[in-house]
């Protein structure tokens, strides 16, 4: 699949702005299954200062700094990338999780070692010992990872009711797992706590996910949205992506952004600003299929 994606943000403020400075997650990061083919961000007003470049985790990531007064801060990024299916291995065919949990940070295994430090909470994803209860209710010893995650995917699925006034950017993944509402970061986040409190390598994903109007109803202009799942690490089968908020494995129709320990690392704008009073954001986010080329040379 080959997507345009455009993330429009735009924040007004009641009062000016005379400095803003911001890092940017919009510019989707090369995966073994994904290419960005190409991606601009523009910024208005211009910012003075201008510099991308690879975070900690390897994502793609531009600092932008506006040192021109302002009521209003725009920032569009457009991207066309394509996206391959991942090959996803037999659930019951993975190591048991308790061998991968003694796996990870192994000495001379280098991935090994690269998982380790998703196997930690996260300021985001502290878990209790009611949420590793939860967990161990899926991951019953000696079974397999990936079959241990499907299920656990699906009970959060199940049993969390997607509520987009429930919860914000800040509320504890405790809570999260108090009230069972939430959304797509909630969800993910719980995930992530549920797994790491297993000693259990995994990864919050960052990106977008393609969305379908109801049955005979055009597409909405800015409808869609950003998207949060997460990845966890089975092994010598690597990195599998799962969707709690869909129960699924994620597929062709998610474009990966970024990913970290938690939201914290890879919001797709973070900063800072002097100044500004109350402020309002609106974000308009589009993922449109594009035509594949034809492989023949023909129109």
């Amino acid at each position: 699949m080959i997507y345009d994606v455009r993330h429009h943000t735009t924040y007004r403020y009641s009062q000016p702005v005379s400095i803003s400075q911001h890092v940017l997650h919009l510019t989707p990061r090369a995966c073994p299954h994904q290419t960005c083919v190409r991606s601009i961000i523009g910024v208005d007003p211009a910012p003075s200062i201008c510099s991308a470049g690879t975070d900690y985790f390897g994502n793609p990531a531009t600092f932008v700094a506006v040192q021109d007064e302002h009521l209003e801060l725009s920032i569009l990024a457009r991207s066309t990338v394509e996206v391959e299916a991942a090959p996803v291995p037999p659930a019951d065919r993975t190591a048991s999780w308790a061998r991968i949990a003694r796996a990870a940070g192994g000495a001379g295994d280098e991935e090994a070692l690269y998982a380790l430090q998703f196997a930690f909470d996260s300021p985001c994803t502290a878990f209790t010992a009611d949420i590793r209860s939860y967990a161990l209710v899926s991951f019953t010893p000696d079974r397999p990872i990936l079959e241990a995650a499907f299920d656990l995917t699906g009970r959060i699925h199940a049993e969390f009711a997607y509520d987009g006034g429930a919860t914000t950017v800040s509320t504890p993944v405790d809570e999260v797992f108090a009230i069972r509402r939430g959304v797509c970061q909630d969800f993910a986040h719980l995930e992530l706590a549920c797994l790491r409190a297993l000693a259990l390598p995994a990864r919050y994903v960052s990106g977008y996910l393609l969305t379908r109007p109801p049955a005979g109803e055009d597409k909405l202009a800015g409808a869609d949205a950003s998207h949060a799942w997460l990845s966890v690490w089975c092994g010598e089968n690597g990195w599998i992506d799962l969707d709690p908020t869909n129960n699924a494995i994620a597929s062709t129709e998610h474009v990966t952004l970024a990913w970290g320990r938690d939201y914290g690392d890879v919001a797709p704008i973070n900063g800072v600003i002097y100044g500004g009073g109350e402020h309002v954001v609106d974000v308009a986010v589009d993922v449109t299929p594009v035509p594949a080329p034809d492989a023949t040379g023909g129109g």
